[in-house]
């Protein structure tokens, strides 16, 4: 079971992530960008994916992964902190953190990946 220690855990593998609050809830954020928010619940976690990967993870696993209507139209998605595996979750995270990272400190870290 994952909680809010295990996803700062993990996004602290990531390059200048930076905790921070967000809707008076905790936050990661890099460079200022938010990419993965604790819900006011304290269960679920908000983080940025594609929308075709969204509609596929939630067809996969609805136990999981979700969305309510706020996030219809918005590239977010809701995940069940008690439910989902650690190493979708840290993909999860690196997809997030992609997403807000300029693309500068892109090239770097996928330079390092590729060392």
């Amino acid at each position: 079971m994952a909680d809010w220690d295990t996803v700062t855990e993990l996004a602290g593998e990531l390059p200048e992530v930076e905790a921070g609050t967000s809707y008076g809830t905790p936050a990661l954020k890099v460079r200022g960008k938010g990419f993965a928010r604790l819900r006011e619940d304290g269960e679920t976690l908000v983080v940025q994916v594609d929308i075709l990967e969204r509609e596929a993870l939630i067809q996969e696993d609805p136990g999981t992964f979700y969305i309510t209507p706020h996030y219809e139209d918005y590239p977010a998605m809701l995940v069940k902190l008690a439910t989902v595996d650690a190493d979708e979750l840290r993909e999860l995270l690196i997809e997030s953190w992609r997403m807000r990272a300029p693309k500068r400190l892109l090239r770097a870290y996928d330079e390092l990946a590729d060392e």
